[in-house]
Parts: structure tokens; C-alpha cells; sequence
């Protein structure tokens, strides 16, 4: 138990909450698999680097949805990238620092 984030009201605590489980959890997780672990495919299912993007990209369109906008073609691009795999050496890092960005953009937004 952290206690209460500040600047969030107390109905929206649950949220800001579960938003930073979320990232300590991904960190944790994300940390010692190979990019070939991070996108494997085991019987059928998407791979974890799909699931942890697609985390990512959705935060980011609720907020824009939620702002009253419409999708940019940078996001539609986005969209159609996340089951790409990315094989290259630190692929776990990069995924860590985007899905941390869009938790950030969700905290700072304060549109939770």
C-alpha cells in the first residue's frame, strides 16, 4: 500500500493505482526476456510484446477519444505496427520506456 497519489481525487485513486501496478509489473516482467521470449507465440496466442503494446497504443487512444479527437495517421500507423516483432538486441527496453511513456501520459493528463 503506497498510500494516495497526490493530485488525483479519491474515486480516481483506483485508477492512477492500477495504471502504476501496471507499469511496475510490465518492468518486472519485461526485464529478462530475450526479444525472441518477448515474441513468442505459444500455442496460438499473441506474444507478450503484442499484448504490452497493444497496452500502450489503446491508453493512448482512450485519451484521445477522450480529449474528443479523432485518430492521427501516426496513431493508425501505430495500430497496424503492434504485432510487428522487434528482434533487435534491448527490444525488451524500448518496449519498457513505451509503455511507461503512455502510463505517464495517462497520469499527466489527468483525464483518467
Amino acid at each position: 500500500m503506497r498510500g494516495a497519489l497526490p493530485g488525483y481525487p479519491p474515486l480516481l485513486q483506483p485508477i492512477a493505482h492500477s495504471l502504476m501496478q501496471s507499469l511496475e509489473g510490465v518492468q518486472s516482467h519485461l526485464t529478462p526476456l530475450t526479444p525472441e521470449q518477448l515474441w513468442e507465440r505459444s500455442k496460438g496466442a499473441a506474444a507478450a510484446g503484442y499484448h504490452v503494446r497493444h497496452a500502450a497504443g489503446s491508453l493512448d487512444r482512450v485519451l484521445t477519444y477522450a480529449r474528443g479527437e479523432t485518430l492521427s495517421p501516426a496513431q493508425l500507423a501505430a495500430l497496424k505496427m503492434e504485432g510487428e516483432p522487434d528482434l533487435e538486441e534491448g527490444a525488451a527496453a524500448r518496449l519498457d520506456e513505451h509503455f511507461a511513456a503512455a502510463i505517464a501520459g495517462v497520469l499527466e493528463s489527468r483525464l483518467l
